[in-house]
């Protein structure tokens, strides 16, 4: 299982915003794929959903049949999204019902990524750099950040535990 949602940064001192597409695995915490960009659309969503495909094939992840949870924002229920999930690339799509509340997941990593890098995204001056701070600050999620809810391990060590047998 999978959860996305939009989120606004803020950069330049706080005068400008992007939006940010993280794509969160249920179990592990992986940030498998993200995008950021100046507007909140669809094709946003796409790039980071193509990005989760580059970390599935990646780490032999298999995605088909597996579920990804979002709220019901026309981009993910619009036909190029769901075409692209459901039609495509054969996953299961999950809506909430209330809104951000039903996808608790989501808004958790969303304010703690915000929260932890908030002064770096605030020294970004472009939507580049931006995304470049971004970027950083995934790898340092899925590779050095420890999470209390998989062992104190980060996202890939995890991954590599459960892969090499060494129950979670």
């Amino acid at each position: 299982m999978a959860y996305t949602d939009f989120t606004e940064l803020r950069f330049a001192d706080g005068r400008r915003k992007a939006y940010l597409v993280p794509i969160i695995g249920h179990t592990c915490k992986m940030a498998y794929g993200w995008a950021v960009g100046e507007q909140a659309n669809t094709a946003l969503a796409l790039e980071a959903w193509d990005r989760a495909k580059a970390t599935f094939h990646k780490h032999d992840i298999v995605y088909q049949g597996m579920v990804v949870h979002h709220d019901q924002d026309p981009v993910y229920t619009g036909y190029r999204w769901t075409g692209q999930l459901l039609l495509e690339d054969r996953v299961l799509l999950s809506y909430t019902l209330n809104g951000a509340k039903d996808n608790p997941e989501m808004e958790a990593f969303n304010g703690r990524f915000k929260t932890e890098g908030h002064t770096l995204f605030l020294d970004a001056h472009t939507v580049t750099e931006l995304r470049t701070v971004v970027a950083q600050r995934m790898h340092y999620y899925n590779t050095e950040r420890r999470h209390s809810s998989i062992g104190y391990l980060s996202p890939l060590a995890y991954l590599e535990r459960v892969r090499s047998g060494l129950a979670a």
